[in-house]
């Protein structure tokens, strides 16, 4: 019976209270979300960054330009059609292939010497 009445006599202490107030309990998920919409709306702007460049690449392609596809064949176009490019990859043979505009990844003459003759007899 002692001990009924010790766990009886015992003092019953409060739970503690957090003191922090609303403002500081929103503040995290706020700034979580500011910084997710900051990396969507760069990752966007990035992305048409990068599509206006292909579509400047593919509107500046022409004829006897030297082209890398993405599966990693070099050829030179022999014409452009809307969607369609046509290589001749092969001096030899005579060999030409059709691929789709975004079938090809950069165009290396505009990374050699061959236009830099153009680019040079512009005036600023």
């Amino acid at each position: 019976m002692s001990y009924v009445t010790l766990i009886l006599a015992q003092e019953v202490v409060p739970a503690p209270t957090c003191s922090k107030d609303a403002t500081s309990a929103l503040l995290l998920p706020a700034l979580m979300f500011g910084v997710v919409t900051f990396l969507i709306l760069t990752s966007r702007s990035q992305k048409k960054r990068e599509q206006r460049t292909l579509a400047d690449m593919y509107s500046r392609m022409g004829k006897n330009d030297r082209v890398l596809t993405v599966g990693g064949i070099i050829g030179t176009v022999i014409s452009v059609k809307d969607n369609e490019v046509v290589l001749k990859v092969d001096e030899s043979t005579n060999t030409k292939m059709t691929f789709l505009k975004s079938a090809i990844q950069r165009v290396l003459s505009d990374e050699s010497g061959n236009t830099a003759g153009k680019s040079a007899d512009r005036k600023p």
